[in-house]
């Protein structure tokens, strides 16, 4: 089903933008994971709007309620369910559009697919959904914890505004620092800066997250259609605003030879083996090598605008689509949390599939 994902740690969300809740079932999760209220708490504080004068301005706690599948603070290994009330809906901003296809959304397709949409907010095609999501990865991340795996993303480059460091010459504990989440405060307040003029103007702006992945042991993966990187890639491009996705070398890549992109191995004073490079970005042959992980995503500018733009309604004629609503001017500030989070689904299904792979 498109609302659930994962093999053996498996998550299906629910819930609309602008409906009562939205939420997630967890199976798979295994007995015995402490559960950290408090943290799972603070990852979705980490997303949740109205954080600065550059997010939309909705106002919701996202204090999480959990149904079922915990007993005295550890998972019992039994379905998890967790539900995020919305509190801040006005259903009213979106009544101009109830029968009008707005540009880059998913009003056409969604009308197309299924001949009815929830057209408040986008109904479930609202990143609104993902609140369920870094609620699930939370629990995700204190399992993989348990294991030594640490996840961090940041924001590296906002429209033409670059970080211009690699993630190893950066200290990736000042991510959280400022409101736009990246770890440089000199780039920070200049992508602050930028997004601030941008909303001011009713536009919008996309740029990129890049994710670091520490810890995981060589051995995760499958080496046919579920790859490592392929289900990364997966989780990610299944973000909303998401366009593109490349680990390792990516597409720079292409500019070496062989020679220089190869990975060399040699033995380390650990007893393990490691590479004195890693442009494969942790993952060879779709199998994780244990070195970093390490990838970037790439977020195009949110659709919505305070602009008036050409469209078309479900009849077919030609209308003005005018932008009302709260929204994000930039939507990577709040990102960050959503591609830690389905990292974190991602490596965890592995961990435990990875335990059925020998005797």
């Amino acid at each position: 089903m498109s609302s659930t994902y994962g093999t053996i740690f498996k998550i299906s969300t629910f819930g609309e933008s602008h409906g009562k809740a939205i939420g997630v079932v967890i199976d798979g999760c295994p007995a015995g994971v402490d559960f950290d209220e408090a943290y799972i708490q603070h990852e979705l504080d980490r997303r949740k709007p109205g954080q600065s004068r550059i997010t939309t301005q909705r106002k919701e706690a996202d204090e999480f309620q959990v149904l079922s599948g915990i007993f005295e603070g550890k998972t019992t290994g039994t379905p998890i369910a967790m539900v995020i009330p919305n509190e801040d809906q006005r259903s009213k901003d979106y009544g101009h559009i109830a029968h009008q296809f707005r540009p880059s959304h998913a009003d056409y397709t969604y009308t197309t697919k299924y001949g009815v949409r929830d057209y408040r907010g986008g109904g479930r095609s609202s990143a609104r959904e993902t609140a369920a999501r870094v609620a699930a990865g939370a629990l995700a991340k204190i399992l993989l914890g348990s294991q030594q795996i640490t996840i961090q993303a940041y924001v590296s480059q906002v429209g033409k505004i670059k970080l211009g460091k690699e993630y190893w010459e950066l200290d990736l504990s000042k991510t959280d620092d400022n409101a736009v989440r990246c770890p440089d405060e000199a780039v920070a307040q200049e992508m602050f800066d930028f997004i601030d003029q941008t909303r001011k103007k009713g536009d919008s702006i996309g740029g990129i997250i890049t994710c670091v992945i520490k810890g995981v042991p060589a051995g995760w993966g499958e080496p046919v259609f579920d790859k490592l990187h392929a289900e990364l890639g997966k989780a990610m491009l299944g973000i909303n605003a998401v366009k593109g996705f490349e680990y390792g070398s990516g597409f720079d890549g292409v500019e070496l030879y062989g020679s220089q992109h190869n990975d060399e191995f040699y033995m380390g004073e650990d007893g393990k083996v490691h590479t004195k490079t890693n442009h494969s970005g942790g993952i060879q042959g779709g199998i994780s090598n244990g070195e970093d992980i390490y990838f970037r995503v790439a977020f195009k500018p949110v659709a919505t605008i305070m602009q008036d733009q050409d469209s078309v309604n479900d009849t077919g004629e030609k209308v003005t689509v005018s932008g009302k609503g709260r929204h994000d001017p930039c939507v990577l500030p709040r990102a960050v949390p959503i591609v830690e989070a389905m990292a974190a689904l991602v490596l965890a299904d592995f961990s435990l599939r990875s335990k059925s792979n020998k005797v």
